[in-house]
């Protein structure tokens, strides 16, 4: 059996990943997909801890936050094809619509 701490170290460099490439993209595809690694990350520790103290509450937070990943994504992907038919770009630096 895999020990819990194997599960939270995986999480937690799944997080850091996902944060460092939201950080430093400028493709707003990328920014996308790093937020949904985030979302992943968070969901494998809930299931984990969920695991570890079998409680259902846990895996019920992993359904919630799948289903506001995929409204985000349905939402998301909207708007980054809107903005590219638009803009006929997909850099975060040239996607400044607020500005001016």
């Amino acid at each position: 059996m895999v020990p819990i701490a194997y599960y939270l170290i995986l999480a937690a460099i799944l997080f850091t990943v996902g944060v460092a490439a939201f950080l430093i993209k400028r493709n707003v595809i990328t920014i996308f997909m790093s937020i949904e690694l985030m979302l992943n990350a968070v969901n494998l520790t809930f299931v984990a801890f969920s695991h570890m103290w079998h409680q259902v509450s846990g895996q019920i937070f992993v359904f919630f936050v799948m289903v506001v990943a995929a409204a985000e994504a349905a939402v998301g992907l909207a708007i980054i094809i809107a903005l590219f038919r638009a803009r006929q770009t997909l850099s975060i630096d040239q996607v400044d619509l607020m500005k001016n």
